[in-house]
């Protein structure tokens, strides 16, 4: 099935684009032109009309919270964007994308991939997709290689290194190599919608691991 005749993730990719092309640069040329690069990528991958391959739906202890998380968020800014990604909940694949995931960890956060080489909608140029922490988490430091993030915020409270908190509607962008760490207010769950940008063998297999925490003395 093409993207075209599944209007539920149409809608949901269109609110992406919505975000990356009507949301605020505050000022910064950099992050300009991370959301030009990325609105333009989502717009080529539209336009190309890609197969919808649905993969096995599965769930995680964290999506306990992804209710909370969408109800939050009916309020905020990005509220048109949860209501598209409640659509297409029961589709969704989560994941936590490491061989190896400390074990308190692995009960408090989850991502999905919506967009991109492991699909639904298939893209080899950029991915797209959510992540969902419990309230509470540290999320520890860790890195991507030839990868340029973008975060932008749902709903919750969360701060990444402890350099501010960051509200819904807030991008926040990570350059390739970038070393940061999330943390998570106490008393909600955060929803964070992100976007990757890289060469498509490093999408395909970002070998996503958490940095070494350097020594002391």
């Amino acid at each position: 099935m093409v993207l075209s005749a599944n209007p539920d993730w149409l809608y949901l990719l269109r609110e992406f684009d919505h975000v990356y092309r009507r949301g605020s640069a505050g000022g910064s040329a950099v992050i300009r032109g991370h959301r030009r690069r990325v609105r333009e990528a989502l717009s080529r991958i539209i336009d190309n009309d890609p197969e919808i391959g649905p993969r096995e739906p599965h769930t995680l202890p964290v999506v306990a919270h992804f209710g909370r998380a969408i109800d939050m968020a009916a309020t905020g800014p990005l509220a048109a964007l949860a209501r598209a990604v409640d659509r297409v909940s029961g589709q969704i694949t989560w994941e936590h994308g490491y061989s190896r995931i400390p074990q308190h960890l692995a009960r408090q956060y989850a991502y999905c991939e919506l967009l991109g080489p492991q699909g639904p909608v298939r893209a080899d140029c950029l991915i797209i997709g959510l992540v969902l922490f419990a309230p509470n988490t540290t999320y520890p430091q860790h890195s991507h290689h030839e990868i340029e993030e973008s975060y932008v915020s749902v709903s919750g409270a969360w701060s990444e290194n402890d350099v501010a908190v960051y509200a819904p509607g807030s991008l926040i962008l990570n350059r390739s190599g970038h070393e940061h760490r999330i943390t998570v207010g106490g008393l909600d769950p955060c929803l964070l919608a992100y976007a990757w940008l890289g060469p498509a063998e490093r999408l395909a297999a970002p070998q996503m691991r958490f940095s070494k925490p350097a020594r002391k003395g």
